[in-house]
């Protein structure tokens, strides 16, 4: 009879520190806030997290005719560690959701988020499928939702002056960063999957 060795402890979920911003940003006068939010909102380099068809609709917002480099945005940052604003376009499935947010953790702040289609801002057309995540606002939160399916690359371009508007009027303060986090719960990678088949009585098999 075959036998197996001892259960091996459950994985735990590495954690991380607590989103803050260097000293210089969260005490300077408002006259260098000024400025570092203007630095801020034209170098935005964007980490595109392209799931489905909405992808090709970033990629022409990227090219010539539309040419989003002349509003400061800089496409194809070289991982998440070097960008400043994920673009999720396509539909989020339950399978790729713990990606999505181990990837947006990795990003340092101030760091921000575009929904980019009906799929990643509430699951689209597929919104009662059992694989699909109803909003990738439910794992990390979102900044700007653009709409539509898929959106024209024009609606990206709106939504990336409306991310700017945004950022030329925040505060930037370690405190403002933590009360975007308390105001927006957010489980960790590890508890953002769940399991594709269970039992009426709730458990796994």
């Amino acid at each position: 009879m075959a036998t197996t060795g001892p259960t091996p402890p459950a994985a735990q979920p590495t954690p991380l520190p607590m989103p803050r911003v260097g000293p210089a940003t969260d005490l300077a006068p408002q006259p260098i806030r000024v400025v570092l939010n203007w630095g801020r909102r034209y170098s935005l380099w964007v980490f595109n997290f392209g799931l489905a068809c909405c992808a090709i609709e970033f990629i022409a917002a990227s090219m010539a005719r539309h040419d989003f480099i002349r509003l400061g945005v800089i496409p194809f940052a070289p991982g998440p560690r070097q960008a400043d604003l994920m673009v999720v376009s396509g539909t989020v499935t339950d399978k790729m959701a713990p990606a999505v947010r181990r990837l947006y953790d990795q990003m340092p702040e101030p760091k921000y988020v575009i929904s980019f289609g009906a799929c990643s801002n509430s699951g689209g057309p597929y919104w009662d499928s059992y694989s699909v995540t109803k909003g990738v606002d439910t794992i990390i939160p979102v900044d700007v939702y653009v709409p539509g399916c898929p959106p024209r690359p024009e609606s990206l371009l709106q939504g990336i002056l409306k991310l700017q508007e945004k950022i030329a009027a925040e505060t930037l303060t370690t405190k403002g960063i933590r009360a975007k986090y308390a105001g927006h719960r957010l489980a960790s990678a590890a508890e953002v999957s769940r399991p594709l088949v269970q039992r009426p009585d709730g458990a796994v098999p």
